[in-house]
Order: structure tokens, then C-alpha cells, then sequence
């Protein structure tokens, strides 16, 4: 794997929000690029927060990157090659879900709009998932099916991701517009989206949005500076269902997510 496409791959194996996950997309090699197993950089996260009163939500992210023979690790994603041929593979994985929100970062004010007392309020933590991502790869573009689950009862929950993109060559760098679907299951969408029972004992609306599917359009650019480093951007615009989009949790008439990620690496 070459460093663009080994940066590509872990630039959208990032976290963004429950409801706009991103899985890993590989990109074909820049002929110009010579191998490397490692990685390291630095990238910045900002999302458009759906939650009432949170805002824009900026997150440093380190990239470290790892690509060996089966094992690897991409910023929060690591695995384990199962099947790696020309056109399949089979990855087993372990992901962060960094999609936990603090009471304490939502609005008093704009939650008390919404009929809700923040002091009621619990947060909502990360997890740790666990699962399996399929990918093929041939001259129409890439399809890649991911089914990842929580295992540390967090939310119990579950997520099915179908996404597919192809590649562009722009210039020296690699474009890449894609398409993807992801399912919430009941007890995630209902752990980050609704109210928990313990809430609702205390006076909390009681709010579950159950399973959800979540529409998610995005854009990678990924460009080489010298023979070392990378320059590497990604533009997502997921869609809230009305069952997330209703939950007194977020902001009034949030349709939708809007995500940027920035950085650069090195390769080694």
C-alpha cells in the first residue's frame, strides 16, 4: 500500500458523529510514491453539532498510521487482514467510536427550549467496536460493507455501513466523491439520539428514536507534497431522519450534519 492510499484509508476510518461514521476508503497508488509501513501527522475535525447548544465541534486528531503485512492501524481504526487479494478483502477491526457528548457542552437554554433540564441529563459515553469490513475493488469504483458492534456496553448497539467511491485523478492528487449508508440499530440511535431510562425517572420526556438509517455524501482529496508527505482533506454532508432530527436532544429543525477533516502526514 502506498502512503497516499495508506492516508487515505485512515483519514476516513476518523470519527465524526454517531450518525455520519465514515468507514475506510482505499485509493489507487500515485506511481510517483514509494511504499511506507508508517505513518505520522496531525489532522482537525470540524462538525457542525446537531445537539442542542454544543455548536461546532473542533477536534485535534493524531494520525498515526501502520500498514503490515496483516496487522494494521489507521488513526482509531486497527485490524487484522483476513482475506487481502487484488480485488477482495476481508478485514477484521477495532474501532473507537468517539461519538459521546457531555451534558455539560449542551445549551441550558436551548435543551430547556426543547422541554429538557440538563442537571437531568447524563452523558452519553465512547465505545469500542468491534466487527468486520468487506471491500472490493475493481475499474467502476470501490463497494465496502461494514458491520461493527459495541462491546462495551455502552449503547449494546450496532452499525451496518454500505459505501461506495471512485477514485479521480486531479493533478497529482486523487479525488475521490462517494456514497454511503449506515443503519443504526435500536439501542444505539436510542443511546445517542433519545432519552435514557434513568432520565426519564427523573422527569426526563421519555424519547426513542429506534433504528434509524442515516444517508451520508462525501468528498476525499488527497494530494502529495515532495516524495514524503501528504496532504489530505475530506467534505461530508450526512442526512438526520426525522426520528433523529425530532430527538429533544438536538437543535430544532437540524436536518442534517455537515463534516470537515484537514491534515497533513509523513510517511516512513
Amino acid at each position: 500500500m502506498t502512503h497516499s492510499r495508506f492516508v487515505l484509508a485512515t483519514l476516513l476510518a476518523l470519527p465524526s458523529l454517531a450518525a455520519a461514521q465514515t468507514t475506510p476508503e482505499a485509493d489507487p497508488s500515485l506511481a510517483e510514491q514509494s511504499p511506507y509501513r508508517w505513518g505520522l501527522g496531525l489532522g482537525a475535525i470540524a462538525s457542525d453539532s446537531p445537539f442542542a447548544g454544543e455548536g461546532t465541534r473542533i477536534n485535534p486528531v493524531p494520525l498515526i498510521l501502520f500498514e503490515g503485512e496483516r496487522v494494521f492501524l489507521r488513526g482509531i481504526t486497527g485490524g487484522y487482514h483476513i482475506v487481502k487479494g487484488e480485488t477482495f478483502s476481508l478485514d477484521a477491526i477495532a474501532a473507537l467510536r468517539m461519538d459521546g457528548v457531555a451534558a455539560d457542552d449542551l445549551g441550558s437554554e436551548e435543551l430547556a427550549r426543547n422541554g429538557i433540564d440538563r442537571a437531568l441529563l447524563e452523558d452519553r459515553d465512547d465505545s469500542l467496536d468491534l466487527g468486520l469490513v468487506g471491500t472490493w475493488e475493481g475499474a467502476a469504483g470501490e463497494f465496502e460493507f461494514t458491520a461493527k458492534a459495541d462491546v462495551t456496553g455502552t449503547s449494546e448497539g450496532y452499525e451496518l455501513t454500505a459505501r461506495y467511491g471512485y477514485p479521480i485523478t486531479v493533478g497529482r492528487g486523487r479525488l475521490t466523491p462517494s456514497v454511503s449508508v449506515s443503519h443504526l440499530s435500536k439501542d444505539m440511535a436510542n443511546y445517542y439520539y433519545g432519552t435514557l431510562d434513568e432520565e426519564v425517572a427523573r422527569g426526563v420526556v421519555d424519547y426513542k428514536p429506534d433504528s434509524a438509517t442515516v444517508p451520508t455524501v462525501g468528498v476525499t482529496y488527497v494530494r502529495p507534497i515532495g516524495k514524503r508527505w501528504q496532504f489530505m482533506t475530506r467534505l461530508q454532508y450526512s442526512v438526520l431522519p426525522s426520528k433523529l432530527s425530532d430527538s429533544p436532544l438536538l437543535e430544532p429543525d437540524t436536518d442534517g450534519v455537515g463534516t470537515v477533516l484537514i491534515g497533513f502526514s509523513r510517511g516512513f
